[in-house]
């Protein structure tokens, strides 16, 4: 196993747990991007299409598992929760993602390693991740306020 990925994968993975974290414990996502959250799903689902037809490791599926649910209760309880979604900055987080989906998936169209759905698809989540953060610093900048624990979940997502 690649170190590199390892330590990219791990500190993911503490970033969303931190997210998680938070949100349960102050029951409010305040300072949080949907909109980021939302382009990270969309990443995942892009990235690891071949989850359920090309089995590589057992760490690699937990891995695509872990990260498509996680990403997807974030969502869930940002758009659901009954306390928690009352929490969410609607008039704050505006960022047009649009803009980063457009580029980036008419980039993967013309660069990418071989002309198939899944090669143009996990290279349109590469090139989406890439800039995926922006609705979420576009929040913090607006607002102003960035808690301990959304700072930390930034660090190690970056």
């Amino acid at each position: 196993m690649n170190i590199f990925r390892l330590s990219g994968d791990m500190t993911h993975l503490i970033s969303i747990i931190i997210l998680l974290l938070k949100i349960n414990a102050t029951r409010s996502c305040r300072g949080v991007s949907r909109k980021t959250q939302e382009l990270y799903l969309l990443i995942f689902i892009c990235r690891y299409l071949d989850l359920f037809t090309n089995f590589i490791s057992l760490y690699n599926t937990v891995m695509k598992t872990v990260f498509l649910s996680s990403t997807f209760a974030i969502i869930y309880l940002m758009r659901s929760h009954k306390v928690i979604k009352q929490t969410y900055d609607k008039e704050q987080d505006t960022f047009r993602t649009q803009f980063l989906i457009a580029p980036c998936a008419v980039l993967a169209l013309f660069l990418h390693s071989e002309f198939s759905v899944f090669e143009v698809l996990w290279t349109f989540s590469i090139y989406l991740e890439a800039v995926a953060i922006l609705p979420q610093l576009v929040l913090l900048q607006r607002t102003q306020n960035i808690d301990n624990l959304t700072g930390n979940y930034i660090f190690l997502l970056g």
